[in-house]
């Protein structure tokens, strides 16, 4: 199901977990944006691709926060 997304957290989770690493070497980052807030339109391949963390229901534009969304705003306060 598109809200449930362990694939995405865990590649966020590994990312930053990488990003932590090389500013403990010396990397000077000053800031981070997931890629995407919504899921979006890609040129090659439309609206196929889900890289959002919030799911956008193309027929309603309803949105729908993914679990990668709870993640992240864990993340976000320090509780993750």
């Amino acid at each position: 199901h598109a809200l449930y997304d362990k694939f995405r957290i865990d590649y966020f989770d590994q990312y930053l977990h990488e990003l932590k690493r090389a500013t403990d070497d010396g990397a000077r980052v000053t800031g981070y944006f997931a890629w995407s807030l919504l899921d979006n339109f890609e040129w090659r391949m439309g609206f196929t691709s889900k890289f959002g963390i919030v799911y956008v229901d193309r027929k309603t534009f309803t949105r729908y926060p993914k679990d990668s969304t709870r993640w992240f705003r864990k993340v976000i306060k320090n509780e993750e």
